[in-house]
């Protein structure tokens, strides 16, 4: 298969980052006691600055090496985090690991196909939300129907046009930020889909909601930048799902409340030990994201207004757990904001 040859890749300079630094920064959100809202809108602490220096990540799974090479630079040549299976149980596991923003999915695969990839990506909680787009060589009308009965976004059929899967690409993953589906830094549940899972613990009778903040993350954003910030914002997503998977149950749901919170809904048995894994992990790990002085002191010291000088703690993780039977709650928001006093008075 001919592909086009792929274009040069434009690069912002640093030096207009860092003049633009200062400029951008973290609007502070109205807060009603907790952090759930009737209607969820675009984060308020989102700037088009960091929407250019996030990277989506996309999971290329594709057996034939050629074609999954190829898409691996081409998409990465475009700023995208690209990983890549060759196998339906590597795609899964891969996704369990590190949730990518969107999939691209062949479906002619050496173990499981495609089909059934998309089956248990759509049946799991916390994969659910991901766009698919399939890629295959089949162009018969009952295969499309197929996978978009199955939850497929797209399809595009061999040969393609390399453009056009790009623009394909793009257009699914904006639509899933617009929805508010997904948040763009972590990659996590948002929004309605966060709404969403909230509301049916309500109908539950065994659940536990976690209530996760990182602690000095703005005085870490402001001193080392957004993309450093970013940067935590996706080892979090990781951590939780690292975590989730080893304590938790399949059906564990992780979503990323906006800016520096995140939600865990787990089963009450389980919330203990996540709890306990989650902080003990981020404590040890967090450290890489600080340079050597930082570490060594065990403080960043930031130069208030006025001259002097603040020695602002390294980060650290609050949890709050509230759960079934704790309380006669009556809807959401007395749920959330429990958590979040939880969490406030956990020290």
């Amino acid at each position: 298969m001919k592909f086009p040859p792929l274009p040069g890749g434009m690069v912002l300079p640093w030096a207009v980052f860092a003049r633009l630094k200062n400029r951008f920064r973290r609007r502070k959100s109205r807060q009603f006691g907790g952090w759930w809202r009737t209607t969820t809108p675009r984060h308020e602490d989102e700037s088009v600055w960091e929407g250019l220096m996030s990277k989506h990540r996309l999971l290329i799974v594709e057996d034939d090496f050629d074609i999954s090479n190829m898409l691996r630079i081409y998409f990465s040549g475009q700023g995208y985090d690209v990983q890549v299976a060759q196998r339906g149980s590597e795609a899964l596991e891969k996704t369990r690991q590190n949730l990518p923003h969107l999939i691209v999915l062949d479906i002619m695969l050496p173990d499981i196909d495609g089909y059934e990839v998309c089956r248990r990506l759509r049946t799991s909680t916390r994969t659910s939300h991901i766009p698919v787009i399939f890629l295959t060589q089949k162009d018969e009308r009952s295969d499309r129907l197929q996978g978009l009965e199955l939850g497929a976004d797209d399809y595009i059929t061999k040969p393609f046009d390399i453009e056009e899967l790009k623009l394909r690409v793009q257009n699914a993953i904006a639509r899933a930020e617009r929805e508010s589906l997904t948040d763009p830094r972590s990659g996590l549940p948002s929004g309605r889909l966060l709404e969403d899972h909230l509301r049916r613990i309500i109908r539950s009778d065994d659940w536990a909601l976690m209530d996760l903040r990182i602690n000095h993350y703005e005085p870490f954003r402001e001193e080392y930048g957004f993309v450093a910030a970013d940067d935590v914002l996706r080892f979090m997503a990781m951590l939780l799902n690292e975590v989730v998977d080893e304590c938790g149950s399949p059906e564990d749901f992780i979503g990323h409340a906006g800016g520096d919170s995140f939600v865990v809904i787990t089963k009450k048995a389980c919330a203990p030990l996540i709890k306990e894994k989650v902080k003990q992990r981020f404590s040890e790990e967090i450290l890489t994201h600080y340079n050597f002085i930082d570490r060594e002191r065990g403080y960043i010291a930031i130069t208030k207004a006025d001259g002097t000088e603040e020695h602002v703690p390294l980060m650290d993780v609050g949890i709050g757990v509230v759960s079934a039977g704790d309380y006669p709650f009556a809807d959401i928001r007395e749920i959330t904001e429990m958590a979040a006093e939880a969490r406030r008075t956990s020290g």
